[in-house]
């Protein structure tokens, strides 16, 4: 199965971004952590990416990557 993959800020995250899944189009955003059959575990470097190495799996496996800014209008659209 593929899907989308966008790396988003969270809630208390200072800015930083981390990557976040979804299986569908009509679907919300969910951290990678929510997905655990899909989900690697991060590589073991200091302030290094959340979600890194998930993105190199989901990449391999045909995941579409959208957009940090494109995936913000769905956020908004869905909170209204």
């Amino acid at each position: 199965m593929t899907g989308q993959m966008s790396w988003l800020s969270t809630f208390g995250s200072n800015g930083n971004k981390i990557l976040h899944l979804r299986l569908a189009p009509n679907q919300p955003w969910q951290p990678y952590l929510a997905f655990p059959q899909y989900s690697v575990p991060d590589y073991p470097i200091p302030k290094g990416s959340k979600g890194w190495a998930t993105y190199q799996k989901l990449m391999k496996a045909g995941w579409e990557l959208i957009p940090s800014a494109k995936a913000h209008e769905t956020l908004l659209v869905s909170n209204r």
